[in-house]
């Protein structure tokens, strides 16, 4: 198929060449010439592919030293430059040819010749134009000058118009109006319909001039006249034009165009004819060149596939065999030999991979362990450098460890430094420590470990794992406080009713009897009684804290509740403003109202002391206080449509939060001076036993957010009921009772 294709390349090219010099330019013509372009393009874009695909082989062969490769390229440049030479040759005899031919061509003698028929050609145009404006102004003189009698007698209109158009040779006379009516016409019309007259062509005749109109098909001649003594009249006078003369001033106006067109065109034409004897040698030269490469691969197959299957060989390509012919000399024997090395390497390479294949599976299982444990794991090299987290370790330090392979823990999780060089100080124990994780304002509590990984003594990595214990070490302070807080509930509250009792009884007993220093009487004892007030109100929240009734479920009104909570805390600090975005219909969720009632008591009493303190700390310089309420009413995903999310945002512009403001729901943690810590451990209770979540943040610009997330609500249209008197009232002393307990 290649030789096939290159002898037609070469047939094609020498058939072209002599088509163009002018050898057998008559028999083939133009549609030969253009259809050997043709098959030329064709060939040279076959020929061009395979030659390039080959070279490259060719090439890529000789940089990679393979036998044969130069032997390749010297048999190609020898059969280019034997193809490419004689078409040289010839291309730059025929430019030479073509030159002077084409000087010939465009000599001064022909374009004078041209030039002289085109112009006898337009005199002749010139002068026909000339006797039909002479014609059609004398016919408008005589028809001017018996106006009169003409318009009252129309047969004598017509009869004069067919005398004028038969004297002078008119194919058609015919006095029309401004809009194409025939007024006279001669009796003898040679044109069966008029034929739409220009405007422009009126417009040239209202002004005094005889406008000169050719036909469409240039085989008339009409001239238009205005007649001055008529009303609204024109005279329209036509002549045909003789068809032969006509076909030969077009032939000769064709003749001089397509002389200029090719006079334009001549550089071009030269360009173009060098251009086909450059892609005919192209070809001669493709063809050459891939003879010579099938000829030179025929010489040096047998090396070449040697050498390149030693070459797969070494790349690790065992597979690989040399096809070895049948007949018996070096080369096949050379063969021989490198096929039974072939299939020794071969055998031992699967045994290499069974091996890898089954340390491979045994890491994979390894991957699989760590990355379905709820623990972190961190695999650290001998530098303490991370290069195997799982994915819970991630999750756990809210950090894609991943992105940070090959970085040192130390840099990545600053908290574990201390822990990894005492690892690295003493290899041959387990260490172990609780670390303190602070990240986006969470605080978690991590029990990490470190064992160092050796092998005959030699530390070759580490072993990080750890778990998130921050909800055990909070469960356990929860149940210690609670015990304490059980305890001394039981030691404080017995005597308190009888001190309260007694300093109550002293005051009245001995109220008018002691005159001495009766104030002080009084003040003592007032003091007793109100400190025994609040040590009891701290004593309840103690109790409440350790002993958290079960909420008693059931379906509640949540905007009702948190109405009178706003209303309580409103009259308590009524110099802060209270905002509440409250549904206009009823939300209702299965609740406990007491407790939720005191959760939000407490925690807007929270935002308005927060408030206190900042305005105090301002000098009531500030901003005002104010406590903004918020619903935020969403669905839960996955559930089918049928439970939903909602949420009771209370935001103030009071100090905000700390950082570590996830500790503040744990028991007597507090950054009050007089705040007991149990208020916000309280309400986590609280959400908690309600399937619920309290969350904590800032609010951009100063202020805190809780945000209370219950997760089973529903949603009524029922208008929200008007509370009344009765209702707040009661509502003020549920609150209270909520209050008390913070």
């Amino acid at each position: 198929m290649a030789y096939a294709l290159a002898a037609a390349s070469a047939l094609a090219g020498i058939a072209t060449v002599a088509t163009i010099t002018g050898h057998s330019g008559e028999a083939y013509g133009l549609d030969t010439v253009v259809s050997l372009l043709y098959i030329d393009g064709i060939l040279l874009l076959l020929l061009a592919v395979i030659v390039a695909k080959r070279l490259a082989q060719v090439w890529m062969e000789r940089r990679r030293g393979t036998a044969g490769a130069g032997l390749q390229v010297r048999l190609v440049v020898l059969f280019s430059l034997v193809a490419v030479t004689p078409a040289i040759l010839v291309a730059i005899f025929s430019a030479l040819f073509l030159h002077f031919g084409m000087q010939s061509w465009f000599s001064e003698r022909v374009n004078k010749a041209l030039n002289q028929s085109r112009i006898v050609a337009n005199a002749y145009l010139i002068d026909h134009r000339n006797n039909i404006q002479t014609d059609a102004l004398a016919i408008a003189n005589e028809l001017n000058l018996n106006a009169p009698q003409l318009m009252r007698n129309k047969v004598l209109f017509d009869r004069l118009l067919s005398t004028q158009a038969a004297v002078r040779s008119l194919s058609e006379t015919v006095v029309i109006d401004s809009g194409g009516q025939i007024l006279a016409r001669a009796q003898f019309s040679l044109t069966p319909k008029l034929e739409n007259l220009p405007v422009d062509a009126l417009a040239s005749a209202n002004q005094g001039r005889i406008a000169v109109l050719d036909s469409e098909n240039d085989d008339r001649m009409r001239a238009l006249v205005k007649l001055n003594r008529f009303i609204d009249a024109y005279l329209l006078v036509e002549r045909f034009v003789d068809a032969r003369v006509n076909n030969h001033i077009d032939d000769i106006k064709k003749a001089v165009s397509e002389y200029r067109k090719m006079e334009s065109e001549r550089g071009g034409i030269q360009v173009s004819f060098i251009i086909i004897f450059l892609v005919v040698s192209l070809l001669l030269l493709l063809a050459a060149a891939w003879i010579g490469l099938n000829v030179s691969t025929q010489l040096a197959r047998p090396i070449s596939r040697l050498i390149s299957a030693t070459d797969e060989a070494s790349q690790g390509n065992l597979d690989v065999r040399v096809e070895v012919s049948e007949e018996e000399d070096e080369i096949s024997s050379l063969g021989h030999a490198f096929n039974n090395m072939a299939n020794q390497l071969e055998n031992q390479q699967k045994g290499l991979l069974d091996a890898n294949r089954e340390m491979d599976e045994r890491r994979r299982f390894t991957e699989a362990v760590l990355t379905g444990v709820s623990a972190g794991v961190i695999g650290l090299d001998s530098e303490g450098r991370l290069h195997l987290p799982n994915r819970s370790a991630s999750e756990l330090l809210d950090t894609d460890l991943d992105a940070h392979k090959g970085d040192e823990l130390a840099n990545v999780i600053p908290e574990m430094a201390e822990l990894l060089a005492q690892a690295k100080s003493q290899p041959n124990r387990t260490h172990q420590e609780e670390i303190e994780l602070l990240r986006n304002g969470q605080s978690r509590t991590l029990l990490a470990r470190i064992a160092a990984e050796t092998i005959e003594a030699e530390v070759i990595g580490y072993v990080v794992t750890f778990d998130d214990v921050t909800e055990l070490f909070s469960a356990q302070r929860k149940a210690a406080w609670a015990d304490v807080a059980r305890r001394i509930a039981h030691e404080i509250k017995n005597p308190l009713t009888p001190i309260q009792l007694s300093a109550e009884r002293l005051r009245r007993k001995y109220e008018n009897e002691i005159t001495s220093d009766p104030e002080t009487f009084i003040n003592c004892t007032d003091t007793i009684v109100r400190q025994v007030e609040d040590i009891g109100r701290m004593v309840d929240e103690f109790s409440s804290f350790a002993r958290m009734p079960q909420p008693s479920i059931k379906s509640e009104n949540l905007s009702e509740i948190c109405r009178e909570a706003i209303f309580l805390e409103r009259n308590r600090t009524p110099e802060i403003t209270f905002n509440a975005d409250l549904p206009k219909s009823d939300v209702s969720i299965h609740c406990d109202r007491r407790q939720i009632a005191q959760a939000l008591t407490n925690l807007l009493k929270n935002a308005a002391e927060s408030i206190e303190a900042r305005l105090s700390r301002e000098h009531d310089q500030g901003a005002a206080g104010e406590i903004r309420l918020r619903f935020s009413l969403s669905p839960l995903p996955d559930d089918g449509g049928q439970a939903a999310e909602t949420k009771i945002v209370i935001e103030d512009n009071g100090i905000g939060l700390p950082e570590d403001r996830a500790r503040l729901t744990e028991p007597y943690v507090t950054t009050r001076e007089k705040g007991t810590g149990l208020g916000l451990a309280i309400v986590r209770k609280i959400m908690e036993d309600h399937d619920g979540k309290l969350e904590l943040d800032n609010v951009a610009g100063g202020g805190a957010r809780i945000t209370m997330i219950f997760n089973n609500f529903e949603a009524t249209d029922q208008p929200p009921k008007a509370a009344s008197d009765d209702d707040d009232e009661a509502a003020i002393h549920a609150t209270m009772l909520g209050g008390e307990n913070r």
